[in-house]
């Protein structure tokens, strides 16, 4: 399953997965999911102190899905010459 992890761990982390009904398995992913953005977001926050909230989404979607989606989406990044 993984390279990293040993085999007696994967197979009891495999085991809790099918044990779950899929409705279960879906929910997780969504927590998991949510909190990796909110530690995304804390890091933006971190390291752009003064950014607004437009600057952060921006830097947020150019994180997740790269610069190109960001501009398509948001407009120009931060330092784009406007």
């Amino acid at each position: 399953m993984y390279d990293d992890t040993d085999p007696r761990a994967a197979a009891v982390y495999r085991a809790l997965l099918d044990s779950c009904a899929p409705a279960q398995r879906l929910a997780q992913a969504a927590r998991l999911s949510a909190a990796i953005r909110a530690l995304a977001e804390a890091g933006l926050r971190q390291r752009h102190p003064d950014a607004g909230p437009h600057e952060l989404r921006w830097r947020l979607a150019a994180l997740c899905y790269g610069e190109s989606f960001a501009e398509r989406m948001l407009g120009p990044g931060p330092g784009a010459a406007r």
